[in-house]
């Protein structure tokens, strides 16, 4: 996959919406009761990452405070998603210590995941970092997981949803209607290129999470550190 002009292609629809006036508006954040929950291998970005994102994340909610906005501790890649979020997914279900097992088998010996997070894309319902891994360690990694969790047995929705192939992280997501949206998508625009930095992934988190990857509803099965 060409992530460059994957993630061209995927702002020109949006921003294309966008300007139209169409946005779409997820309805579960400030849901009282979601049971939506699964299995998740993430990687979190550095600190100095994450701050600089922070701080476009600010500016961003001085404009429109009602959208949803990632905190800086629930900033992450997203690995491989194991098991789909689905509601009333529990722990009980499953052996955790397999799962963990599985991953640690595929994680042995990998070396750290090198990204250079740049400039922003969106979604109809939210923005995104655009990633971009310098080298085939994510690959690798997420091929390993698919091939040995396809031949475990162990209960997955591997690939179901999409393959996925980016390295993106979603940030925003989209919950009210606008108060000025073209005013919002003006400030938004500015920020499609911005160097975010690159950086080393040296761990890796096995999570039991809901959809939002909330740190409220995320516990960490186990972590794995890379070379």
């Amino acid at each position: 996959m060409d992530l460059e002009q994957h993630y061209h292609q995927l702002w020109t629809r949006s921003v294309q919406q966008f300007e139209s006036g169409h946005f779409e508006y997820d309805t579960m954040i400030d849901a009282p009761v979601d049971s939506r929950r699964g299995i998740t291998l993430l990687a979190r970005p550095p600190l100095t990452v994450r701050t600089a994102i922070e701080a476009m994340l600010s500016d961003l909610k001085a404009s429109e405070p009602e959208q949803y906005y990632y905190p800086i501790t629930d900033i992450h890649l997203t690995v491989l998603s194991i098991i789909s979020c689905y509601e009333n997914f529990s722990l009980s279900l499953i052996d955790t210590a397999q799962y963990a097992a599985v991953v640690q088998e595929v994680i042995y010996a990998q070396k750290s995941i090198r990204i250079h997070f740049r400039g922003i894309t969106a979604s109809p319902s939210c923005l995104l970092i655009q990633g971009f891994p310098l080298g085939n360690a994510l690959k690798k990694i997420r091929n390993g997981l698919r091939q040995r969790f396809q031949n475990s047995g162990l209960q997955h929705s591997i690939d179901q949803r999409y393959a996925i192939q980016t390295a993106h992280s979603t940030v925003v997501r989209f919950r009210k209607p606008f108060m000025n949206p073209e005013a919002f998508l003006q400030k938004v625009k500015t920020y499609r290129e911005v160097d975010f930095g690159t950086c080393d992934v040296k761990e890796l988190e096995l999570v039991f999470n809901d959809w939002y990857q909330k740190t409220g509803t995320t516990g960490v099965l186990a972590k794995y550190p890379l070379k």
